[in-house]
């Protein structure tokens, strides 16, 4: 299990590669689902230029490795990996990266989309936004059927 706040861009898919090559569990996982949140250019309507996100320090990351213990748990995964940008994003940007390990498929979709939920509603970050028309912060996430 792998939890980490960062502050500069990852190429998303070469962290899910590096990761599993280091699990050491070859031949043990049937499945891997892998979720990439990205910003994009408009939220409400809006056109957005950029955006700041902030977090909560040891509270964030304290938060985003009981979700990835509870996943594990919950649905017998072999691993689990969440990555976090935190600070300035700009518009297709990889802001956010989950991607769990396990013996079969149901799992991994399954508790890949949980923790995603539980991260978007729950975890403690905060978005700034960047509009032409000056600054804002994000009241509520986009919903689940969105």
């Amino acid at each position: 299990m792998k939890v980490d706040i960062i502050e500069t861009g990852f190429e998303p898919f070469a962290e899910v590669s590096h990761y599993q090559t280091s699990m050491q569990a070859a031949g043990k996982f049937g499945a891997a689902a892998v979720f990439v949140g990205s910003m994009r250019d408009f939220n409400e309507g809006d056109t957005v230029a950029q955006m700041w996100l902030e977090y909560y320090p040891g509270m964030t990351e304290k938060y985003l490795e009981k979700i990835s213990r509870e996943a594990i748990e919950r649905w017998d995964l072999l691993d689990s990996l969440i990555l976090h940008r935190v600070g300035r994003i700009r518009p297709a940007e990889a802001i956010v990266l989950v991607a769990v390990w396990s013996a079969h498929r149901a799992a991994a979709f399954e508790a890949s989309r949980w923790l995603m939920e539980e991260l978007k509603s729950r975890a403690p970050f905060w978005k700034k936004e960047t509009l032409s028309e000056g600054e804002r912060w994000v009241a509520k996430n986009t919903s689940v059927s969105t």
